[in-house]
């Protein structure tokens, strides 16, 4: 008999840890080769993971909820004849992270200036660095990711200050959340005579000197209430949306679209598209001539790093997938190069695997543009928060029949019915004008309602 390490995966190039979230084996469960054993939550994507082998489940190492690092062993698979569970006595378990901070309380932010009288409570001073030969480039890099050191530079941090609770001491994302909850109380009082605040719930967010950030209310579950935590990835769309409001000047403009010549071309075109397995969707033609047009409008496609703005030569649509445990976004990667034929593949493949736990990190990565669709639920129209870093993302609206006035060769005018819905695009207004929007779903609105026929 064989004992085979299942390690924790390192799903994509900046990952260095990863959630067990879920294990779809039981300790002596039987286990075919590349059969799902568990799921993953990492900062880009869920995922099941796969058996190394065949075999039968002897040890189970990491529990669920834990966070551990990539390539720690999560479990052993017994192989070969009489395989049977049973603990190792050579096995250690992994040691966990702490599961991912809350960040609820977030969403409740308010910003007031503190009275001159009251005084600010002090921020902890950094811990003394440590001499040694190493550059401070250096320490940082052995000592956390790409994405703690964006989180530290976003909110002003020395992650030299910071414990890592990692491997070999390693920054993880949960100890900067741990570390910004902790470093900052709320001032005893919002004014002289004043009520006692409660203790702060984020500290050193970026904020001024001489403001302090006051947490939301308590919420007391009553009889009968349902407390559910939220999920790491509901916990992980939570922090980005608030950080996307805090960096990005966000501004919507709205359009309206006459969709009657895509419907009648979707009527036509819609079982010759089911034959070769594509749902043809109204929203493939808006992602198609969204790809189309972003060429045209290099502004759009864009993302905003310090004071510069980076001009995306690729087009890659993300297209934004609700689902029961939250919302992920995979991302059609040279969107503009595709017919309609394959944009229509690719979002109903992309949209599956989201929903199933198949998508790769290289899948959800280097977006350039968003497009959500809250139209499919009813929705009039919505004004979304822009997917950081990029310039912009469009809301599709409900398309239905409508009542309209158009004009008839003769000159004169009448009312008809025409198939309608609203585009909505919030964007960054640091980086894009108004008038470069403007112009952006002026074209789009032409593309859509001048479809060409050849849609293949």
């Amino acid at each position: 008999m064989t004992r085979i390490d299942v390690i924790m995966p390192q799903m994509g190039e900046s990952i260095a840890e990863g959630t067990l979230s879920k294990w779809l084996k039981k300790l002596g469960d039987s286990v075919k080769r590349d059969e799902p054993m568990f799921e993953i939550s990492t900062d880009k994507v869920d995922a099941e993971i796969p058996a190394p082998s065949a075999g039968v489940l002897a040890e189970i190492l990491v529990q669920e909820g834990q966070t551990v690092a990539v390539q720690t062993v999560v479990a052993r698979l017994e192989t070969g004849a009489g395989a049977v569970a049973g603990p190792s006595p050579k096995a250690a378990p992994a040691t966990p992270v702490a599961p991912l901070a809350p960040v609820a309380a977030l969403s409740a932010l308010k910003i007031p200036i503190v009275p001159p009288s009251v005084a600010p409570a002090p921020i902890p001073a950094p811990a003394p660095r440590a001499a040694g030969p190493d550059s401070l480039e250096e320490r940082l890099r052995t000592k956390s990711t790409p994405l703690v050191r964006k989180m530290a530079a976003e909110h002003h941090l020395d992650i030299t200050s910071i414990s890592g609770s990692g491997l070999a001491g390693r920054v993880t994302k949960n100890d900067v959340l741990t570390y910004l909850e902790s470093g900052v109380s709320a001032p005893a009082a919002l004014a002289a005579g004043g009520p006692a605040a409660s203790t702060s719930v984020v500290a050193a967010i970026g904020v001024p000197a001489g403001v302090h950030v006051i947490p939301g209310p308590v919420v007391e579950p009553w009889d009968g209430d349902t407390v559910e935590p939220w999920s790491r990835i509901r916990k992980l769309t939570a922090d980005h949306m608030i950080m996307s409001r805090r960096v990005s000047a966000h501004v919507a403009s709205l359009i309206e679209i006459d969709y009657s010549r895509i419907a009648a071309l979707r009527a036509a075109n819609k079982k010759a598209f089911a034959d070769r397995g594509v749902n043809l969707t109204f929203l493939s033609f808006i992602a198609k001539a969204v790809a189309d047009n972003l060429r045209k409008h290099k502004v759009i496609n864009a993302a905003g790093t310090g004071e510069s703005t980076v001009y995306r030569r690729d087009i890659n649509l993300g297209i934004a997938v609700a689902m029961d445990w939250g919302l992920i976004v995979p991302v059609i990667k040279h969107a503009d190069e595709l017919s309609l034929l394959g944009v229509a593949r690719a979002i109903g493949d992309l949209a599956e695997r989201a929903r199933t736990k198949k998508l790769t990190p290289d899948e959800v990565q280097k977006g350039t543009f968003t497009i959500t669709n809250p139209g499919g639920f009813g929705t009039f129209v919505g004004l979304p928060i822009i997917n950081q870093p990029q310039a912009a993302i469009l809301a599709v609206g409900a398309i239905a029949k409508q009542p309209a006035v158009v004009s008839l060769p003769d000159g004169t005018d009448s009312l008809a019915i025409r198939t309608k819905g609203m585009l909505a695009m919030s964007y960054d207004h640091r980086i894009v004008d108004g008038a470069a929007a403007d112009r952006f779903l002026a074209d789009l609105r032409t593309s859509l309602e001048q479809f060409p026929d050849a849609i293949g």
